[in-house]
């Protein structure tokens, strides 16, 4: 086998010397460029939202970089309709409409760079990941939003009926509405509904009558048992009803509701265990009896 020349070597090693030092000056160059983006975008004020958690803060500063010079000339009418979907799961809270479709692309970014990496780590050299990959980053924020708002609303629905007491019985002990709302802010479990009454106390602070902060809740939640319980209370507003008495009867139609619920979810269970039970576990012991049967064949044939 011929040797390779000692010249060949020491162009290929210099040429790799140069290719690391292009390289090295890339990432300076960009990192430079990215930090001065970050300057020149306006400070974020997050005194009255959420913070954000660990995984979001990472890659944030490119999230307010993008929503800074192009998210914000998009059209109202897509901002507007992607803040009415985040007030809904409360991630409102968390960020703007701006800052969600910049979270889309550069979740687009993302993926398919960690989906490169993962293929380079593997030797497999498929570009259809790659492809595919694409757009899978760009919805995976909407996934996400859409699992948000499904365990949002199901923790409101079983909080509910606990809330409706405590201000049942507030209000029966001689509290206004306002003040059994605190009361069971206070005493009832966390939760986003107990955000959500804060943010009807605080509407109530500033000026908006019962009706229309209570109106405001339910928007925000758009949840039919929610809707119910605030046009009750409006309308027994309204009427000049007992407050007690119709937030007796909205615990505990709010009650029969859960446990009708409870039910149903139990009933459904025997048949969404048969898709499993079909697929993994039948095959398995059918395996195990045919092997004891086939081996017990064997045996007796052998004899």
């Amino acid at each position: 086998m011929n040797a390779i020349p000692p010249q060949v070597l020491e162009d290929g090693a210099l040429l790799l010397k140069v290719i690391a030092a292009c390289w090295a000056l890339s990432v300076i160059f960009t990192v430079l460029f990215m930090r001065r983006l970050a300057s020149m975008v306006e400070e974020e004020d997050r005194a009255y939202m959420d913070p954000l958690p660990w995984k979001l803060k990472i890659i944030w500063p490119f999230v307010q970089i993008i929503a800074f010079f192009f998210c914000r000339f998009l059209p109202y009418d897509l901002l507007e309709h992607t803040e009415k979907r985040l007030m809904r799961t409360g991630v409102g809270y968390l960020m703007t409409a701006e800052q969600f479709i910049a979270l889309r692309i550069v979740s687009a970014t993302l993926i398919p760079v960690v989906v490169w990496i993962t293929l380079h780590a593997l030797d497999m050299y498929q570009p259809i990941w790659l492809i595919l990959s694409i757009p899978a980053g760009f919805f995976f924020p909407d996934i996400w939003l859409n699992d948000t708002r499904k365990r949002r609303e199901l923790a409101v629905v079983r909080t509910l009926p606990v809330y409706l007491d405590f201000i049942t019985m507030s209000v029966e002990a001689g509290l206004n509405f306002i003040g059994a709302l605190q009361q069971a802010m206070d005493k009832a479990p966390p939760g986003p509904l107990r955000n959500e009454f804060a943010i009807v106390m605080r509407d109530l602070r500033a000026g908006l009558s019962r009706a229309e902060a209570l109106r405001r809740m339910a928007d925000r939640l758009d949840i039919p048992e929610v809707t119910g319980f605030v046009s009750a209370v409006i309308q027994a507003e309204r009427m000049g009803a007992s407050l007690a008495n119709v937030m007796r009867l909205q615990a505990e139609q709010r009650r029969n509701e859960r446990f009708q619920r409870a039910e149903k979810m139990a009933m459904e269970a025997p048949v969404k265990l048969m898709f499993p039970l079909m697929i993994f576990i039948f095959p398995v012991t059918f395996l195990v009896l045919a092997f004891t049967i086939a081996m017990k064949f064997l045996g007796e044939g052998s004899l």
